[in-house]
């Protein structure tokens, strides 16, 4: 994309002129983030540590949730459900940042609302922390924001491949692709972070709980995931992809 139009996309209020869209964008993020943080943090209330089976059965409940939720809202809203996804497609000009801002609060306030929900059909003995994402005592809270940062690039370049008209697959549908990259992050990164690669998904049970112990790890670290893998995305991998198809379409006419 030229940057002429990322500037244009980044500035522009076209995606917010319509209230009632934007209404029903806001709302599908507010639901969206507020089932993810029911279900995904709902999978850990019942366990007893976080055993090897334990760690298969979250990451398959997040990584389902967030399947089922792409294949819901991602028609009314795009399913960002992440501030970090949201900062991904503001920094590629496909987000304004008035969009991004209520897109990012009606995020928050989804997650601190599933949470609470959560927090009052579960029986107090059995919260287990109502799933809040803190590093590995065994890390320093620099690792924990690498670890953090990482695994949300991989995240994002996934996302924004499967929004790639160039290179979505035929095969794979973007729900698919994008649960499967979630199961695989949590599978790998739950015990050293708890595998949030989303800011609002850590910053429900911070609220709840009123655990805010290395939490910029969990803003710091997705956001510059999100930066890095929409701008690598955008201005390297896409380029390539743009080309492949345009070499598909040129041997297609031989």
């Amino acid at each position: 994309m030229p940057r002429s139009k990322v500037v244009h996309g980044m500035i522009a209020m076209d995606d917010v002129s319509d209230t009632n869209q934007i209404w029903r964008m806001l709302f599908s993020e507010f639901l969206g983030t507020a089932i993810l943080l029911f279900l995904g943090c709902g999978s850990i209330m019942w366990l007893d540590g976080v055993t090897s089976s334990a760690v298969i059965q979250i990451s398959l409940t997040f990584g389902f949730t967030i399947a089922t939720l792409v294949q819901i809202f991602g028609q009314s809203s795009g399913c960002h459900i992440n501030p970090a996804v949201t900062v991904s497609f503001l920094i590629t000009g496909q987000c304004s940042f008035v969009k991004s801002a209520l897109y990012i609060v009606a995020q928050c306030v989804g997650a601190i609302a599933g949470i609470y929900l959560l927090q009052f059909v579960t029986p107090n003995a059995i919260t287990k922390g109502l799933g809040k994402t803190a590093i590995n005592s065994a890390l320093e809270p620099g690792q924990g924001f690498i670890v953090e940062a990482f695994i949300t690039f991989v995240l994002i370049l996934v996302i924004h491949s499967v929004c790639d008209e160039a290179s979505r697959s035929n095969v794979v549908t973007p729900a698919l692709s994008i649960g499967l990259t979630i199961a695989a992050a949590h599978l790998a990164a739950i015990k050293f972070t708890g595998a949030s690669m989303n800011p609002a998904r850590s910053l429900g049970p911070a609220v709840a709980l009123g655990f805010w112990t290395n939490h910029w790890v969990y803003w710091a670290g997705p956001i510059f995931g999100g930066l890095l893998g929409g701008i690598v995305h955008n201005f390297v991998l896409k380029r390539h992809t743009e080309e492949t198809a345009n070499h598909t379409i040129i041997l297609s006419e031989f």
